[in-house]
């Protein structure tokens, strides 16, 4: 497997080189068109991986497949469709990868090659769109060739990408199971996870996702509903799916940007969740929630809730409209104001803290991160919304995080878990002070080791206290501290008890009024030595 993950990496900087070299590299578009046809040889590759499964092509060649469909009536095509699991696309001979290779030398070969993109995009709309918020479907594949703005070069444009895609085969990968997709992933967004748009500000590091997922999670669970009401690239959601078991669970997302809509869909895909496409929906969470109950006069609720959310950002455009009479039983604690100054420091994230907590049902579990200076402020809707938590027995525990855990941001960053079914003692734990410090590019980045994750799973799943790492407390003494959250407030002051006679303590106190006086003394030749300075400063 190392092997085709090598290969994979290896073509999808070819594809990176290609878009460089026709003046598309690090444009808007470059995302676009390396997610998408990366996504279309996926699909192709998948389509034929499931055909070998049918008993009519076992043992057959990806090649004597491919001419057994083109010389197939459309009746008995129709038939080997009724075979396939849902969750495959469905190609059709004119759009198969080999086919568009072997078409190089026609001419206009760049509308051929959109042609059968958009042709794919038509006949799998039901099953693989995601959606905008008013209901409209955002299709699999736009027209590649129209991003090269000169139109004599994109002929060769689509003949050098098609290249590429002949060059390597994925049907070995479709065995492999969440990691082995998350480190394509990963590797294949990472030019373009520094801004996801407007919600998904920090791009999740895997190392969190982990940590999450598996406190969540700690027994076996065979139909649940998970949210991410700022989903972004998927990261936190993907992982906590991984963890359920990919078919004991439905995804529900949103978030405001097209971008990560539709980067999460190629993770859907890649990692075997078709069945929640659907569920995508591109829109203003705060503003337009679009995950309903049946009944349509609320927000939803779910089994899992996770969330990375935008900590600081300029919503005043809306801040007015979500103050009123419709949004106030979600946003119970309050809305930050507007600042006079620096708008796009205006807090969201307490707006979705709120919204999260909202989403829970009776007995929900949900995570979500937070700056660490959430757990102690001392006043306002953070305050109001610690309390709030407290007071209605929904909080599990806390994990401060060391600085830089995210590549983005140098705010420090907590994990915050909340069940509903609980009312134990409440673990807080501080791991600051993990993790090895990396520089990767201008940037200090932390990285957690294996070892490290595995302690803070271990310690918080079993609830045990460490000296100056974790603590049980109680609700009544989180009451007690103005609510704080902060893992540190709690630990045990340790004093050092040292036996000694009472001569040697004496003679330690006479050797401190000794060092005192030396330094009253010497703080005292100071003071007059300055005091004669600014004399002779001011006879000049």
């Amino acid at each position: 497997m190392k092997e085709i993950q090598q290969q994979t990496y290896e073509m999808i900087d070819n594809l990176k080189a290609i878009c460089t070299n026709y003046g598309l590299g690090n444009t808007g578009n470059e995302y676009k068109i390396i997610t998408e046809i990366f996504l279309y040889k996926f699909l192709n590759d998948k389509f034929f991986y499931e055909l070998k499964k049918l008993d009519e092509f076992k043992a057959k060649t990806t090649r004597e497949i491919e001419k057994i469909l083109a010389e197939m009536s459309e009746e008995d095509f129709e038939l080997v469709k009724i075979d396939l699991p849902t969750s495959v696309a469905i190609l059709k001979p004119p759009q198969f990868v080999s086919t568009l290779f072997n078409q190089q030398a026609k001419q206009d070969f760049h509308k051929i090659f959109d042609d059968a993109l958009a042709e794919i995009s038509e006949n799998n709309e039901k099953i693989f769109s995601v959606k905008s918020g008013e209901g409209t479907a955002v299709k699999l594949f736009e027209k590649i060739s129209n991003y090269v703005v000169q139109s004599e070069k994109r002929d060769n444009f689509c003949k050098a990408i098609i290249s590429k895609l002949a060059d390597i085969n994925f049907e070995s990968m479709f065995e492999q199971k969440f990691d082995f997709f998350a480190d394509i992933f990963e590797y294949l967004i990472k030019d373009y996870n520094k801004d996801f748009g407007k919600y998904a500000e920090y791009y999740t590091p895997h190392s969190i996702a982990q940590i999450i997922s598996k406190i969540l999670v700690t027994e076996k669970i065979f139909s649940a509903k998970i949210y991410d009401p700022a989903a972004g690239s998927g990261t936190l959601i993907l992982s906590l799916a991984h963890e359920i078991g990919e078919n004991n669970c439905t995804l529900y997302t949103q978030d405001i940007s097209q971008k990560s809509n539709e980067i999460l869909r190629l993770n859907l895909i890649l990692n075997n969740l078709v069945h929640s496409l659907p569920n995508v929906i591109q829109d203003d969470t705060l503003l337009n929630p679009r995950h309903l109950n049946k009944q349509k006069n609320s927000i939803a609720t779910f089994d899992f809730v996770v969330s990375n959310p935008p900590f600081n950002m300029d919503f005043s455009e809306t801040q007015q409209i979500l103050t009123g009479d419709n949004y106030r039983s979600r946003f119970f604690a309050g809305v930050p104001n507007i600042p006079g100054k620096k708008k796009d420091s205006m807090a969201i994230y307490l707006l979705f803290i709120q919204h999260i907590i909202k989403s829970m049902g009776e007995r929900s579990k949900a995570a979500l991160v937070a700056p660490t200076g959430f757990l102690t402020a001392s006043s306002g809707i953070a305050l109001k919304i610690r309390k709030y938590i407290v007071e209605n027995k929904i909080l599990h525990g806390v994990i401060s995080m060391p600085p830089n855990i995210f590549a983005n941001t140098g705010t420090n960053v907590s994990v915050i878990f909340l069940d509903k079914s609980e009312n134990k003692k409440i673990l807080l734990m501080d791991a600051s002070n993990l993790g090895t410090k990396q520089k990767i590019d201008k940037n200090q980045r932390t990285y957690l080791s294996d070892s490290e994750i595995e302690k803070i799973i271990s310690t918080f799943n079993k609830k045990i206290e460490i000296d100056d790492f974790s603590v049980l407390v109680g609700l009544d003494e989180i009451a007690q501290k103005n609510f704080s959250f902060s893992a540190g407030q709690y630990f045990k002051v340790k004093i050092d008890y040292v036996d000694i006679s009472e001569e040697e303590f004496q003679n330690k106190i006479q050797n401190f009024q000794a060092d005192l006086q030396k330094f009253f003394a010497k703080g005292h030749e100071l003071e007059q030595n300055i005091l004669t300075q600014l004399q002779n400063l001011h006879l000049q």
